[in-house]
C-alpha cells in the first residue's frame, strides 16, 4: 500500500494537498483492507474506509470506489463532478480531469469500460457502458464516449468520433 501510495503522490507531482491524491490514498487504503487478518479488524478499517470514501466524494468531489482497479501512475487533474464506476478498469499511465464519469451505460448492464495504457480523458467527457479504449488514447473535453476507441486514437464530440492521433 504505502509504495502505492509513494508512486501515487510522485504521479501528483509530489503535491500532497491535491485532491485528487487523497482520493488515490483512500482508494489504496480501500484495497489494502481487503488483506486484514482478523475478520473483525477488517470490519474495523471498512468503517474507517466508508467514512473516508464519503468524505473525499463530499469534500473534493471525486468518486473512486475501491473495487476500480487502475495501473500505475493514474493521476486526477483538478477535482469535482468525477465518477467512477466500481466496474472500470484502468491501465498504467491514465490521467483524468474535471467532470470525468466512467460508468455504466445502462443499469441493467453493469459493465463499465476497460481502458488502455496511456490514456488522457479531457474535462467533462463521458466514458460509457460495455467500451475498451485503447493505448494511447486522447479523449476531448465534453465528449462522449459509447463505442471502442482504437490503439493511437483521438476521441472527440458528441457522440464522439475517433481519428488517428500522430504524436509529434
Amino acid at each position: 500500500m504505502f509504495d502505492n501510495i509513494s508512486n501515487d503522490l510522485r504521479a501528483h507531482e509530489g503535491r500532497w494537498g491535491a485532491q485528487g491524491f487523497w482520493a488515490l490514498v483512500v482508494y489504496r487504503f480501500g484495497r489494502w483492507r481487503y488483506g486484514v487478518e482478523p475478520p473483525l479488524l477488517r470490519k474495523f478499517f471498512s468503517l474507517l474506509y466508508r467514512i473516508a470514501f464519503k468524505w473525499v466524494q463530499v469534500v473534493a468531489g471525486i468518486e473512486l470506489p475501491c473495487e476500480v482497479e487502475i495501473g500505475r501512475n493514474f493521476v486526477i487533474d483538478h477535482s469535482g463532478g468525477i465518477v467512477v464506476s466500481g466496474f472500470a478498469r484502468f491501465g498504467d499511465d491514465c490521467r483524468i480531469r474535471t467532470g470525468v464519469v466512467v460508468g455504466l451505460a445502462r443499469v441493467d448492464d453493469p459493465c463499465a469500460p476497460v481502458i488502455g495504457n496511456n490514456v488522457d480523458i479531457g474535462a467533462g467527457a463521458k466514458v460509457l457502458g460495455r467500451i475498451r479504449i485503447g493505448n494511447n488514447v486522447r479523449i476531448g473535453a465534453n465528449a462522449v464516449v459509447i463505442a471502442d476507441v482504437p490503439d493511437d486514437s483521438i476521441a472527440v464530440g458528441v457522440p464522439a468520433t475517433c481519428r488517428p492521433w500522430k504524436r509529434t
